[in-house]
């Protein structure tokens, strides 16, 4: 039996699902913004082991979004609190789940979603790696700036997803310039990442399932409003080849970070070498195996299974 935590929302979960019934696979769909429909328990007779419709059996759990009870309370405060047991809730879901085939662990997920931490472990492995600064000071920002040639953007620390009542947004890389620089001070400096800027020729999304590598290339550089980043608009991925070499760095730092799953973004550079951006321990894939025929579900099923 496998778990899975998610909410209704969530169309990779759907494309998943869809393959697991049409195999007789049995599993459970905890959507998270329903947990309060469903009947959930934690025994001490049964060492707290976590129990969901009188289910607690589970070979697997695969770890996909959560998504709070909207919980129809007027007081504000009241409301917070509560929202925040829900919280608690799911965190002793996570530790309780008598399971230890994670895809992936939310407690690896939250520290490997850590960027600076990713870039850290890539160079380590031996990723060439943009050079990179977080920092509050200007005079440092101005210095790292000349230093790369007046060539620098500016990226989220974390995921670049804000969430409000009309939806998300994504905040984008985007390019910083002068102009813009000479206007910041200290205090305008909040949380953020700055990066040289390196040419390139394509760039590479990588999903690793296990010990499994899949990669999709997508021509960023034909248009230039994706150029700096591809998701700006709806271009197609196809099937792409990594060297070996590039291939089990992959496989390296999604199992130097305890993940068995991984989304990694490479850039193709015009010498044609390879340069590690980042990693999403619970990035998006389902497009990328429609568009480029990459077997990615049939690969998180075998594991699950």
């Amino acid at each position: 039996m496998i778990l899975i935590i998610t909410h209704k929302e969530d169309f990779t979960v759907d494309f998943v699902v869809d393959k697991l019934n049409k195999k007789n696979i049995s599993y459970f769909r905890l959507n998270c913004e329903d947990i309060h429909k469903d009947f959930y328990n934690f025994k001490n007779e049964d060492g707290f082991n976590f129990t969901i419709n009188g289910i607690s059996n589970f070979d697997s759990v695969w770890f996909r979004r959560t998504k709070l009870p909207d919980l129809d309370i007027n007081d504000e405060a009241e409301k917070l609190f509560l929202l925040g047991d829900y919280e608690t809730l799911f965190d002793n879901i996570y530790a309780l789940t008598d399971t230890k085939k994670w895809l992936s662990n939310p407690k690896e997920i939250y520290i490997a979603e850590n960027k600076i931490f990713q870039l850290k472990i890539a160079k380590s492995i031996g990723f060439k790696i943009p050079n990179t600064l977080v920092t509050n000071s200007h005079k440092e920002l101005c210095h790292f700036f000349e230093q790369n040639g007046c060539n620098v953007i500016i990226k989220p620390i974390r995921q670049g997803r804000l969430v409000g009542k009309d939806g998300f947004k994504t905040i984008f890389t985007n390019k910083l310039d002068l102009e813009i620089i000479q206007k910041l001070t200290e205090f305008d400096l909040t949380p953020c990442i700055y990066q040289e800027y390196i040419n390139k020729q394509y760039e590479i999304r990588v999903t690793v399932v296990n010990d499994k590598v899949f990669a999709g290339k997508v021509n960023s550089q034909s248009r230039e409003d994706t150029s700096i980043d591809w998701r700006k608009e709806k271009i197609p991925f196809e099937r792409y080849d990594l060297p070996v070499e590039v291939e089990n760095k992959c496989k390296l730092i999604t199992n130097k970070l305890n993940l068995s799953f991984g989304a990694i973004d490479l850039i193709k550079t015009e010498d044609g070498g390879y340069v590690f951006l980042e990693i999403n321990p619970n990035g998006q894939w389902a497009w990328l195996e429609m568009e480029a025929g990459l077997q990615i579900s049939d690969e998180i099923i075998n594991f699950l299974t």
